[in-house]
């Protein structure tokens, strides 16, 4: 008789997680229609359409506004026409967005609603969900896509720990002029 083993193998698929700055720290604020907005959006469904083409299909958002919503949002934009992507979000506590405005909360929920996949990391607030939560994004990433510039914070600690942990970082500026 014969008997079949099957091995865990690593998936053929590579993961890129988000990381980036919050609207507050971004020169066009919470101003989407601004034009530096539209282009850094349109920079960024460019890159992540490239990482598709490398072979980039399961990405990681922490689901605050700014940088790891827009990615999000155009994740799933993008999977209507790479419909073998998937989303992944990772709440660093329930009520993240309880405090945001209306329309950020209901983007929020919309996010995590139509994600592939939801990680919690914490059901109540604590004073390190927040770092556990990016180091759930760099540890399970393949890539890092940070808007980064430099700027101290959450984000810069985040890099930081994606190059401690020799996961490759590619920066996307948040902060270029509109042309």
């Amino acid at each position: 008789m014969m008997s079949v083993v099957r091995r865990r193998t690593k998936p053929t698929y590579k993961r890129c997680a988000f990381t980036g700055y919050r609207p507050q720290k971004m020169v066009f604020g919470f101003n989407e229609s601004d034009p530096r907005c539209i282009e850094f959006k349109a920079r960024l469904r460019a890159t992540i359409e490239d990482l598709i083409g490398k072979g980039y299909a399961h990405f990681i958002s922490g689901g605050a506004m700014g940088m790891d919503m827009f990615a999000a949002e155009t994740v799933l934009e993008l999977r209507e026409e790479y419909p073998w992507i998937m989303l992944e979000m990772v709440s660093p506590f329930d009520g993240q967005a309880d405090r945001w405005e209306p329309e950020y909360q209901a983007r929020h929920a919309r996010l995590f609603e139509e994600a592939d996949m939801v990680t919690a990391i914490s059901h109540q607030y604590t004073r390190a969900c927040m770092f556990i939560r990016n180091r759930y994004l760099v540890n399970n990433a393949d890539l890092l896509l940070a808007a980064y510039d430099g700027q101290a914070g959450g984000t810069a600690m985040t890099v930081e720990y994606a190059h401690n942990m020799d996961v490759p970082v590619q920066l996307i500026m948040p902060m270029a002029c509109a042309a």
